[in-house]
């Protein structure tokens, strides 16, 4: 099992985006010195409240920089040709490549909210999925072909060579954003990492990771150079020596106002049952006693280091390979969040990774070494 950081840039009412871009980089920083993996950046665009980080190239690159071990990742770039031009994204995966040398997770997507596609013009949900399809496959061209040329539905590239070509051979990791049970087996058929954005529990996501497992299993093409058979999921985590204290601070975190912004937003995104799916929602702060249970039964790690290990434990024997934590997805004093992230450094993280390769590096370099027998 290995862990990484969601950097959500969410600016909470009241709040302003310079501390909370400082304070994410503070945690990103923090993360690398207690043996965190990855740093995971979204894309999103006129999202007030629930995400102010519109450029995850500069956030990432000014994060490489200051962490030296960490591996930075797009989660996601939206790669809809009116969004971003798939070889302008191409030449900055790449570029972003040579500088970490080999450090970049490139996790794709096609946007969550009918406010950032109408945004760029583009008409409906259903055809950022035929957009992304067509970016998703030419991108690894304009990495291996040079002279490239195109003519899409969405793009067209006349005889170019897109440089640099990367640092990573064949190339960097490749993920796509899941939400939906689809997306997941989607995921596993193409070869990519799955970024696994469900509100929900242990329950909920087992049959999600078995249905990209069993898909991926099977994958003989991938769409990149090589099968990233990595399934992260996103949860929440605090963790701090008192259990007792850590679920007192959560509970007054306001997590369930993020949920809220959340919900208003990611129209695209299925809402859990008993939920109303559509129109705004009223979501209530956890109390002490919920979290409690929540942690007990998978979905939050909240608690001592015992008890958030314990939580983990089951998520490892249901097959995921990497958890991913948004520390700043809510209201907290920063000197809270970082002596959580060293708890959860000192005590849960080595029990569970202890490879001190990253698992797309190993897999990647694992294709390379079949490639040459």
């Amino acid at each position: 099992m290995e862990f990484g950081i969601f950097s959500q840039m969410h600016v909470p009412p009241g709040e302003d985006e310079h501390s909370r871009f400082m304070r994410e980089v503070d945690v990103a920083i923090a993360t690398d010195a207690a043996g965190f993996k990855y740093n995971w950046a979204p894309e999103h665009h006129f999202l007030e409240n629930y995400s102010h980080q519109p450029a995850p190239e500069v956030f990432l690159s000014f994060i490489a920089a200051r962490a030296p071990r960490i591996h930075v990742g797009h989660a996601i770039c939206n790669i809809t040709a009116p969004v971003n031009h798939p070889a302008r994204v191409a030449e900055r995966i790449a570029t972003l490549d040579h500088l970490t040398e080999g450090r970049v997770e490139f996790g794709t997507g096609r946007g969550s909210s009918s406010a950032e596609w109408g945004g760029f013009a583009i008409p409906d949900a259903p055809l950022t999925k035929e957009m992304w399809q067509e970016s998703l496959e030419q991108i690894p061209r304009m990495w291996e072909e040079g002279p490239y040329e195109f003519e899409g539905r969405f793009f067209r590239m006349p005889n170019r060579n897109v440089l640099p070509k990367p640092f990573s051979k064949p190339n960097p990791p490749m993920w796509l954003a899941c939400s939906s049970p689809g997306t997941f087996a989607l995921a596993g058929e193409l070869g990519l990492g799955a970024l696994c954005f469900v509100n929900g529990t242990m329950d909920d996501v087992r049959p999600l990771v078995k249905s990209y497992k069993d898909a991926i299993a099977k994958c003989r093409k991938p769409v990149g150079g090589f099968v990233n058979d990595n399934i992260a999921v996103t949860s929440q985590m605090f963790c701090l020596e008192d259990g007792d204290e850590a679920r007192h601070h959560f509970s007054k975190a306001k997590t369930g106002k993020f949920l809220e912004f959340f919900f208003k937003w990611l129209d695209s995104v299925p809402r859990p049952k008993g939920m109303p799916q559509s129109g705004p929602v009223s979501i209530p702060e956890p109390t002490v006693e919920a979290l409690e249970q929540r942690t007990k039964a998978g979905g939050y790690m909240i608690g001592s280091p015992d008890e958030v290990a314990a939580s983990i434990q089951r998520y490892e024997e249901l097959g995921v390979d990497q958890l991913i934590y948004a520390p700043l997805t809510m209201v907290m004093d920063q000197k809270l969040v970082l002596k959580s992230v060293e708890t959860f450094g000192k005590h849960v993280l080595p029990r569970f990774d202890k490879d001190p390769v990253h698992r797309t590096t190993r897999q990647r370099e694992a294709a390379l070494a079949s490639r040459a027998a």
